[in-house]
């Protein structure tokens, strides 16, 4: 099969590598027909992990069953689904627990297991033609049969849709309150539109990329452009001096300022600071615990100088982690199917497998006009 395989950093192909096999009776093959580019992969592309080279990335995947193990009684060859990047058990402690995101047996000695991605165990990635599924019954999201009508909707339930509405659910976000989001991304704006989807009273999306913050107004958000003013400053004014009533983080490690120098702790203060006394903050920007190449002494070793102290003084509660995408991914793809959410509307490019490596750079370059990237391994161009 075709695949888009990691070379090293900033370089990414496409090669002719095995087709994917049925490898225990509970897995699954799919036939990716959308998988997507998603900002974490962009922590690999650019060398800020040790993910190997010789490895098919991507972790957003949708596609159309074709064959199924022995022991798979659920799911059934034609089935079109959604596949969440978490690889899970089901049977784990965690996973009886809903905690999917941090399943103790598909990664051992670790929490978590996903497609494609450094640290997070030997499974393949879907930027590719074909993909194993295991525990198919399990992990498969079976989609209603608009499910090709409305694809690109579909696929944001891999992985940014559950993850922006995580963010929400961390910061416990209830209907009335205010919420700021930094970070404008495709995980931000997700988080912006769950915000919106909860009956949130006023969203602030802090970001500085003129095509994300007019996403952000698409939506009814406040865009706040922190090139131009103190984010923090901007976000007391708009809320009495007081702050929002929750706060979620959904840059990451990578934070950086308009001149582009990284501060990994940026986004984090910043948050406490904007965020009222007794606020609650949800952060799903990737944090990891080492960054070899990372600005600091303190980065490189997987930490940060939080403001401890400001956060503890105003008794602010946080939430983090990877989001357990099953807990939210059946009531989302519900919303998408009875029309109440669209979220394919971020979307700017859909692209054929072989522009892949294209793609990638401008995605990386952050360039005007390129807010997500959907690959669709069947369009020729």
């Amino acid at each position: 099969m075709r695949a888009l395989v990691y070379n090293g950093p900033r370089d990414v192909s496409i090669k002719q590598m095995p087709d994917p096999k049925i490898e225990a009776p509970t897995d699954v093959l799919v036939k990716i027909t959308t998988t997507n580019i998603c900002g974490s992969d962009l922590h690999m592309y650019e060398g800020r992990t040790d993910l190997e080279s010789g490895r098919i990335i991507g972790h957003e995947n949708l596609g159309e069953v074709v064959e199924c193990g022995a022991a798979v009684t659920r799911i059934k060859k034609g089935d079109r689904v959604c596949v969440p990047f978490n690889v899970a058990c089901g049977y784990c402690k965690n996973c009886e627990r809903g905690y999917t995101g941090a399943c103790l047996t598909m990664n051992p000695g670790s929490a978590g297991a996903g497609y494609g991605y450094a640290d997070m165990g030997p499974y393949e990635g879907g930027q590719a033609e074909y993909l194993r599924v295991p525990y198919g019954d399990f992990n498969c999201l079976q989609l209603p049969e608009d499910a090709e009508e409305k694809e690109s909707d579909y696929v944001m339930l891999a992985d940014i849709f559950p993850t922006g509405y995580h963010a929400t659910e961390l910061a416990r976000l209830q209907p009335g309150e205010s919420v700021v989001i930094y970070g404008g991304g495709p995980v931000g704006l997700m988080a912006a539109y769950s915000a919106v989807l909860k009956g949130a009273s006023r969203i602030m999306v802090v970001d500085r990329h003129p095509d994300r913050l007019r996403l952000a107004e698409q939506m009814g958000a406040i865009a706040i452009d922190d090139s131009k003013a103190s984010p923090v400053d901007q976000v007391l004014e708009l809320t009495d001096g007081e702050g929002a009533d929750k706060g979620c983080e959904c840059v990451g490690y990578q934070a950086h300022d308009v001149q582009g120098h990284e501060h990994p702790n940026m986004t984090m203060n910043n948050l406490v600071r904007s965020v009222r006394a007794t606020g609650m903050l949800g952060v799903v920007g990737v944090f990891v615990p080492e960054d070899p190449k990372g600005p600091d002494k303190l980065s490189k070793q997987g930490q940060i100088a939080f403001d401890f102290g400001e956060f503890w003084t105003r008794g602010q509660s946080i939430g983090t982690g990877q989001a357990p995408v099953k807990a939210y991914n059946r009531y989302l793809c519900q919303l998408i199917h009875e029309g109440r959410a669209k979220p394919s509307f971020i979307v700017s490019h859909e692209l054929g497998l072989e522009q892949g490596p294209d793609a990638y750079k401008h995605f990386d370059a952050r360039e005007e006009g390129w807010t997500k990237v959907l690959l669709k391994p069947g369009k020729s161009h």
